[in-house]
Parts: structure tokens; C-alpha cells; sequence
């Protein structure tokens, strides 16, 4: 392991544009590879599994949940090649300094997580995981109103833009979020857009 230089990988975007899904891609050809692979995920994700990462297109493998990013250290075995992490903006910023640690010790560290939070705005410690990242996958999904690229998550509560006070974290699928495009993102009560 320590002759090995180590990698960080973070694949990122809004909802729905493929981030487990291309996350999933990369452990299954590193498992190809004969590589030993561990994946996290948080334990507040619940949506699809407890213990497996999934797809929103039913893609999944399993996964560890953990509460914290400094337990993902406390699990890595020794022999292990490469750390995949799902939902990396559920995590607190103590993942930026766990992911370095990974990588330090000449891992691959493939990291998913959404770029931005239904406000439009950087979310939890993707933004700094990006920075210190060797490779970005920023990937866009299809907008839900006039089907151009999408870039942001739009939140919904009975059909209706979510207001800027709203909790950050509402775990959901199709049911509360869509992804659209810039023109057609709207956040209720959003201090910016009062003033235009």
C-alpha cells in the first residue's frame, strides 16, 4: 500500500444525473480488477437499503453505513485497494481530512455526492472534497420542466417549490425532488430573489 500513490475521485451533480450509478460502474470494474473494495455510505440514507448503495435505476451493491466520517478509518481493512463513498454531502466535514488520510496511505478514494443542496448552494463538504480532488466527474441530468440539461435539485412539498427555511436535509427520492435546469429552479423565499 505504501508504495502506491493514492487517488481521490469525486463524481458529483444534482439528483438524478447518475452520480451511484457511475460510482457503481467504477467499484464493479475495480472488483474486475481483483481489487478489494470497501463502500460507506451514511447511515441517515435510507431511502432504497440500510446496507447497500443503490441506484435510482435498482443498480446496488453492498455498503457499510456509518453515522460519522471518522468511523469510515475505523473500518478500512489493511489490504484494502480502494474506498468508494456514497452520499458524501450527508457526511461532516471531518471527510475532507478522512478522505486525504485514505489516499495518503495510497488508496483509490472514489467519492459521490450531490454538488449542491436544493437552495443552489454548496453542500455540506462537497465543495472542499472537490478542491482536493485529483479527478471531478461533474455529471447534469435531464430538467423535469422543459427537458434541457439540468444542474440543480429542485425540492417539492405537495407539488410546490420548497421555501429557502426548509430543513437542508429531507431524505427522498421522485416523490420530493426533480432536477432542472437553471431557468426553472425556484426556491420559495430565497433572500436573492427578493430582491429582483
Amino acid at each position: 500500500m505504501k508504495n502506491r500513490i493514492g487517488k481521490i475521485e469525486v463524481i458529483t451533480g444534482c439528483m438524478f444525473s447518475g452520480k451511484s450509478e457511475e460510482l457503481l460502474r467504477r467499484v464493479r470494474r475495480a472488483r474486475i480488477a481483483k481489487q478489494k473494495i470497501q463502500v460507506f455510505k451514511p447511515l441517515i440514507d435510507t431511502r432504497y437499503s440500510e446496507v447497500e448503495i443503490v441506484s435510482h435505476d435498482g443498480e446496488k451493491t453492498q455498503g457499510y453505513p456509518v453515522k460519522t466520517a471518522v468511523e469510515i478509518m475505523d473500518k478500512i481493512d489493511s489490504d484494502t485497494d480502494v474506498v468508494a463513498i456514497d452520499e458524501a454531502q450527508f457526511f461532516d466535514d471531518a471527510l475532507v481530512d478522512v478522505v486525504n488520510n485514505i489516499a495518503g496511505d495510497g488508496r483509490r478514494v472514489i467519492v459521490a455526492g450531490l454538488d449542491m443542496n436544493f437552495r443552489g448552494e454548496p453542500f455540506g463538504p462537497m465543495p472542499n472534497l472537490m478542491a482536493i480532488a485529483d479527478e471531478i466527474l461533474k455529471l447534469h441530468a435531464i430538467c423535469a420542466i422543459c427537458g434541457e440539461e439540468a444542474t440543480r435539485t429542485q425540492r417539492l412539498i405537495d407539488g410546490k417549490p420548497a421555501s429557502y427555511d426548509d430543513p437542508i436535509i429531507v431524505i427522498g427520492a421522485l416523490e420530493k425532488y426533480e432536477a432542472r435546469c437553471r431557468k426553472h429552479h425556484y426556491v420559495l423565499n430565497k433572500p436573492d430573489e427578493q430582491s429582483k
